[in-house]
């Protein structure tokens, strides 16, 4: 069994594969090869991270165009091809983002061609919002407003400051009283015909700033097929053991769902 494995925004194959060795190790008898993979461009470092990873770090792509991020998905796909296929494919942050708009940008040119894999894991999602819009979802005016203040609110959470004075009481800004419900960050998108059609789990955390891009990504997957998991914190991939086992059984279900169990 093979994982397709792309790491967020400011940080490496090499990161991601730390940042999840908690729940990796959860799911050691089912003998996955892990191909955690680099993004194309070298980047700074995403808010926080150099406190506790050395570099280099990349990114996907360097500008939230389309141009670039369509580019970005054509690499990948050259990178696949050479690769996989893969029987699942894990993310984190912009990762997802990439991820997810493969997936889009494949069904809307030839919907009768299967994705190279069957199954997506979605951690703290980005949401792909212009490649939405590009194949058919309708997105209100002040869902663009919301992303760039969620983004510099991430920003301003996670960064090195914030860590060394607050530590994870450093999320409560983003705590889930002050957040909207997931059905309305759902109205705020109308659905497009162009759907991800594998089975997905989607993790995200109530006191995450980017919390409703990874409700949004949920709305380009089938709602029959997926399942949604609130780890209760930051912009992050917890690693207590309740939260770890919740995710590591949710993996083992979106498997079976996929065909691959």
């Amino acid at each position: 069994m093979k994982f397709l494995c792309l790491h967020g925004k400011g940080t490496s194959g090499a990161i991601f594969k730390s940042q999840t060795a908690a729940l990796r190790s959860r799911l050691s008898e089912l003998n996955i090869e892990w191909d955690f993979v680099d993004g194309f461009y070298k980047s700074d470092p995403a808010a926080g991270v150099d406190l506790f990873y050395a570099p280099p770090y990349y990114a996907w792509y360097e500008n939230d165009t389309v141009d670039e991020i369509v580019a970005c998905r054509n690499k990948l796909q050259e990178y696949i091809r050479t690769h996989g296929p893969y029987d699942a494919v894990m993310t984190f942050s912009q990762g997802a983002a990439v991820a997810s708009t493969f997936a889009l940008l494949q069904q809307s040119e030839d919907p009768s061609a299967p994705l190279p894999f069957k199954a997506a894991i979605f951690i703290c999602a980005g949401s792909p919002l212009r490649i939405m819009e590009q194949v058919g979802y309708e997105i209100a005016p002040q869902v663009w407003e919301k992303d760039l203040l969620t983004r510099q609110a991430l920003a301003a959470q996670a960064d090195a400051s914030a860590i060394l004075l607050q530590g994870s009481s450093r999320w409560n800004a983003g705590a889930a009283s002050s957040r909207e419900s997931e059905e309305d960050i759902r109205r705020e998108i109308t659905p497009s015909d162009v759907r991800i059609p594998v089975p997905s789990v989607h993790v995200y955390g109530a006191r995450d700033p980017r919390y409703s891009a990874g409700i949004q990504l949920s709305q380009t997957c089938d709602p029959a097929k997926r399942r949604m998991y609130d780890h209760g914190g930051g912009h992050e991939i917890p690693r207590t053991e309740a939260v770890t086992s919740s995710i590591a059984a949710l993996v083992r279900w979106v498997l079976r769902a996929g065909g691959v169990l």
